[in-house]
């Protein structure tokens, strides 16, 4: 027991260190004796990018443990309830672009009725809550029949999960990733690891490694968190059809959008009923007929790598759930009988800290389409960011000005630690670059690139840094990933 209290005041106390925005000290020296868990690749965080990094390793032939600090993956996409899936096409509309395993989930989805393709969703329409900029071919699909999927996949290659296990701190040696600390069930457990896959979100592997990181704009500003939720017993065709009666007076002024129902928002302002950062309120149609998706709180202020911060995120965001359900039940037509079925086990966070890595993602590049030779994903997502000049209510969203732009593999290589990789919005980016592939496909296509690598590097005997790039893009293009 004693020794148990000291591990846990000294991860206490590294994780109080990782709050405040530096570089952290970790282990520099492998524990002694033998580890309760030995595997290839060790993948830290089972969401979209963490749960296709552990799959694609184990495809490619390594043994690969996955650790999940909650009950299911999918993280953001189930946990979360963030949805659609956002657009997986180029700038046009016409080719799918984001494919390989993210792919394989849709079309296995789809097969079950647990989501619509997005090769039949346009922009400007219910699925895309109106919005016709990079909002063609999202996808829209059921939480539910997602979490039941990634457990048949991951156990269908042979990935171990660990449910309901918490990623305490790095294991390393010297300056190479050996594997971590974690608490469980059963307490402090150590797992020793070949190559680790940092796909906690907000890069809480590589920080506590001690690699350089940004949080959020480095100003101490990040974009604001939301707290998503699904309602159903909806009258739709009223609801569609109100919008439609009233869709000519959506715009955007100083920054700021009036699309969805903003006509009713500014009656329900003048009434007090109103006191949400928004003009509006964001919708999109789920699967069945009569279910809704509300992307449509902004909580400012939020820094998810702080537990307190985080805490009172998630309070604030179910009240504002409460007043935006108050607000559909009376103003909203066809919503007179909503019914609340969740709101997100945790609430969705756009920004934490920017690792750095071997190659930064830059916002000229994003916007002017620039494909790196080592690119393992193109996309077409906007850069999309939330929240400037201060203001919650404020977005900056531009388009490209190209079909497409790549994201090279350096940017998912650790800058400074060896064997450790970055898979998911933690890459190596710009803010405003992190802003544009911070979205579930191109996530997931960051999550197939770096479990891939890993494997690769490992059977070659070399580290992900040494790793041959063109070998890299030749497996993924195998494996059915787009990339020109």
């Amino acid at each position: 027991m004693a020794a148990n209290r000291r591990e846990f005041l000294k991860g206490a106390g590294l994780l109080a260190a990782a709050a405040c925005g530096g570089g952290a000290s970790a282990a520099s020296v492998p524990e002694t004796g033998a580890a309760d868990y030995a595997t290839d690749v060790l993948v830290v965080g089972g969401g979209p990018a963490g749960v296709c990094a552990a799959i694609a390793a184990a495809r490619n032939g390594a043994r690969v443990l996955v650790v999940e600090q909650s009950g299911m993956l999918g993280g953001m996409a189930t946990q979360g309830l963030v949805g659609p899936f956002m657009t997986c096409y180029d700038k046009v509309g016409k080719t799918m672009i984001i494919r390989g395993l993210f792919e394989e989930v849709v079309e296995r989805l789809v097969a079950r009725g647990g989501a619509l393709h997005p090769r039949g969703v346009f922009g400007n329409g219910p699925y895309s809550a109106w919005i016709p900029k990079g909002h063609d071919h999202v996808t829209p699909f059921d939480p539910e029949a997602l979490k039941v999927l990634l457990d048949e996949m991951c156990a269908e290659a042979g990935v171990k999960v660990l449910f309901h296990t918490t990623f305490v701190e790095p294991v390393l040696d010297g300056r190479r990733a050996a594997g971590a600390r974690l608490f469980g069930k059963g307490g402090f457990r150590r797992v020793a690891a070949k190559v680790v896959v940092d796909a906690t979100g907000d890069g809480d592997y590589a920080y506590r490694a001690g690699v350089p990181c940004t949080l959020g704009d480095g100003n101490g500003r990040l974009m604001p968190a939301t707290m998503f939720f699904h309602i159903c017993n909806i009258d739709s065709d009223r609801l569609i059809a109100d919008i439609e009666a009233n869709r000519h007076t959506f715009h955007k002024k100083d920054g700021v959008s009036y699309r969805g129902f903003h006509w009713y928002v500014t009656k329900a302002i003048a009434a007090g009923e109103w006191d949400l950062p928004r003009r509006c309120l964001n919708m999109y149609r789920g699967v069945g007929p009569d279910v809704w998706l509300v992307n449509n709180g902004r909580i400012p202020g939020v820094d998810a790598t702080d537990s307190e911060s985080l805490s009172r995120a998630e309070v604030e965001g179910r009240r504002q759930t409460k007043v935006m359900m108050d607000f559909l039940h009376k103003y909203v037509p066809g919503c007179e009988h909503a019914v609340l079925m969740s709101t997100g086990s945790t609430v969705g966070i756009r920004e934490t800290r920017h690792v750095a890595g071997e190659a930064t993602l830059r916002v000229e590049d994003v916007l002017n389409g620039v494909v790196p030779a080592d690119s393992i994903l193109l996309a077409a997502n906007s850069v999309d960011v939330h929240g400037g000049k201060d203001n919650p209510m404020v977005s900056s969203y531009r388009t490209i000005n190209a079909n497409w732009y790549g994201v090279s593999y350096r940017c998912l290589v650790a800058k400074g630690v060896e064997n450790l990789l970055l898979a998911g919005r933690c890459l190596s980016g710009e803010p405003a670059a992190a802003g544009a592939v911070r979205v579930m496909p191109p996530c997931m296509a960051m999550g197939q690139a770096a479990g891939t690598a890993a494997a690769l590097a490992l059977r070659g005997g070399v580290t992900p840094r040494a790793l041959d790039a063109s070998k890299l893009v030749a497996t993924l293009r195998a494996q059915k990933a787009f990339l020109g």
